[in-house]
C-alpha cells in the first residue's frame, strides 16, 4: 500500500543482492573444484611413473589392495604376477639409456594391451612390473608368457632394434591368512623369486 511519505521501493535492491551473493557462491564453489582438481593431480603425479605412465610402486601397492579388499569381500581369488626385464643392463650398457627408457614403455605398453581394465599394473622401479590379477587363482604362466611373447615379438618386428625385449615371469596367488595385505603378498613373491623356488 502507498502511503504518502513513504519511498516506493521495487525489490530490485533485494534482488540485485540476492543475485550478487549466488555469482560469489558460484565464483567461490569453482575456486574450490579447481583447487580440488589441482589436489587430485598432485595425488596422480605422486602415484605415477613418469616414463611409463603406469602407476609407481606407491601407486601400485594403494590400487592393489583396494583390488584384494574387493576380492575378498566377494570371496574371490586374486594373483600377484612379477615380470623382470631380461638383459635390460645390458641393452641400457650398449645402446644408451634413451633406448632403454623407450623399452620400459614399450614393455609397459604390452602389458596395457595384455591385461584387463579391473586387473592392476605397475613399474615398482628399475625393469621391475608387477600385475595383480583380480578375480584370478594361479593362472597359467606359459599362456601370459605366450600372450605377452606374441606381442612383444609384432613390437620387436616393428621397430627394428638391434635387440630383442624379453622378460622373466613369477606369480603367487593371494592367500588371506598368510599375506593379509597386498604388501605382504609382494614382500612374499620377492622372497620366493631370490630363493629362486620359482622358475623364472
Amino acid at each position: 500500500m502507498i502511503t504518502p511519505g513513504n519511498p516506493v521501493t521495487t525489490g530490485l535492491g533485494a534482488a540485485t543482492k540476492v543475485f550478487d551473493s549466488a555469482l560469489q557462491q558460484r565464483e567461490r564453489l569453482r575456486d574450490l573444484a579447481r583447487e580440488a582438481e589441482r589436489e587430485l593431480m598432485a595425488v596422480q603425479m605422486a602415484s605415477m611413473d613418469e616414463l611409463t605412465l603406469l602407476s609407481n610402486r606407491h601407486g601400485f601397492q594403494a590400487l592393489a589392495q583396494l583390488g584384494l579388499d574387493a576380492c575378498q569381500e566377494l570371496d574371490k581369488p586374486a594373483t600377484l604376477l612379477f615380470f623382470d626385464l631380461d638383459q635390460f643392463k645390458r641393452i641400457n650398457e650398449l645402446y644408451g639409456r634413451t633406448e632403454g627408457d623407450d623399452a620400459l614403455k614399450t614393455f609397459a605398453d604390452v602389458l596395457r594391451i595384455a591385461f584387463r581394465e579391473s586387473d592392476v599394473i605397475g613399474r615398482l622401479g628399475s625393469d621391475e612390473f608387477a600385475a595383480l590379477l583380480t578375480g584370478s587363482g594361479a593362472v597359467e604362466i606359459s599362456a601370459i608368457r605366450a600372450r605377452l611373447e606374441e606381442i612383444l615379438d609384432e613390437r620387436n618386428g616393428t621397430l627394428h632394434r638391434g635387440y630383442d625385449i624379453r622378460f622373466s615371469i613369477a606369480q603367487l596367488e593371494f592367500d588371506p591368512d598368510i599375506h593379509r595385505s597386498v604388501e605382504r603378498l609382494m614382500a612374499a613373491l620377492d622372497d620366493i623369486c631370490h630363493q629362486g623356488t620359482i622358475e623364472f
